[in-house]
């Protein structure tokens, strides 16, 4: 397996807020809901989006919009429309006085807007929650990624299936928004000139691509680095230097934060004892992933797992 499709292949959308926007100037969107990822296909016409601290940036038709979270942004049809609705947690939408939306603003099948005809159709993917696997990948993604020109039938095929009622829909649209987040994902950081994380841009290294690989593959074998090394065909030392070059620390340190993403990912499953995730995880007891986790976290798994965090050290991907 490799990098990215380890961090992608984890915890997938369940549940995943879609909808179709329709609509005509003036108009603006503050969403303040917290999520820690949205996509935004442009089908039609155009809009503004301006993160909480930064300029604002035009999407064209065709151009897909990533907004990474927490952090509020503004979607908009001119960088200096007031914004007029609000979307808070859990999808709920208030406009900017506090009061629900008009009742015509919902006109069909996961469709909404202020002009069923308007002229700017946005398709929009939010995913609600995510598991720790996530952190290296949006810590990778600044608060707003534009893709320009994203040629893709995808798209097309989002803008059909998300007005679609029928048996089953949730997780098709569930399953779709992930295939469109790899490609998008895929082409951002593949971009002349993208400034792609290490890990990414290691995968086509001959020496680091294939460790990268045997470490996601096997994360839970005790891997040294001359064992990883011999695995991947190269000596001890020029492994090493490489690897940290490309990716910018030591293979160990690399498969620790691996270990426990994977650690935390299986936790908030809530279903396996800690002893059993420490044997699958790479850890030979409950008690050396506890104190590990702790020394990454700040918090115990069980805190982790219950959602007992200190004031102010909510950690990323929760």
């Amino acid at each position: 397996m490799d990098t990215l499709a380890d961090l992608l292949d984890g915890p997938r959308a369940r549940g995943a807020f879609l909808l179709r926007m329709v609509m005509e100037p003036p108009w603006a969107v503050r969403v303040e809901d917290g999520a820690p990822l949205c996509l935004v296909v442009v089908r039609s016409g155009g809009a503004w989006v301006t993160p909480e601290d930064g300029e604002p940036v035009h999407c064209a038709p065709g151009d897909v919009a990533i907004m990474r979270g927490p952090d509020p942004y503004t979607v908009a049809d001119a960088p200096d429309s007031p914004p007029q609705w609000i979307i808070h947690d859990e999808e709920r939408c208030t406009t900017l006085f506090g009061a629900p939306p008009a009742d015509t603003m919902s006109f069909g099948v996961r469709m909404w807007g202020n002009a069923p005809e308007g002229p700017t159709t946005l398709l929009v993917g939010t995913y609600l929650a995510q598991g720790a696997v996530e952190r290296r990948l949006l810590a990778a993604l600044p608060p707003l990624a534009v893709l320009p020109a994203w040629d893709s039938p995808l798209a097309a095929l989002l803008g059909e299936e998300i007005v679609r009622d029928a048996p089953g829909q949730p997780v098709v649209l569930d399953r779709l928004l992930d295939l469109i987040l790899i490609a998008v994902l895929r082409a951002w950081f593949s971009r002349p000139g993208a400034a792609a994380p290490g890990w990414f841009a290691a995968h086509g290294d001959p020496v680091v691509g294939p460790a990268l690989r045997l470490l996601h593959d096997q994360p839970a074998r005790p891997w040294t680095v001359a064992d990883l090394a011999a695995e991947a065909g190269a000596s001890r030392a020029a492994l090493a230097k490489r690897f940290g070059d490309l990716v910018g620390e030591p293979p160990m340190t690399y498969l620790t934060g691996l270990r426990l993403a994977h650690a935390a990912d299986l936790l908030r499953a809530g279903d396996q004892t800690l002893e059993a995730i420490a044997r699958k995880v790479g850890y030979g007891s409950a008690f050396a992933l506890s104190a590990a986790f702790k020394r990454e976290r700040g918090v115990s798994p069980q805190e982790f797992r219950d959602g007992e965090y200190p004031a102010g050290d909510h950690p990323v991907g929760a």
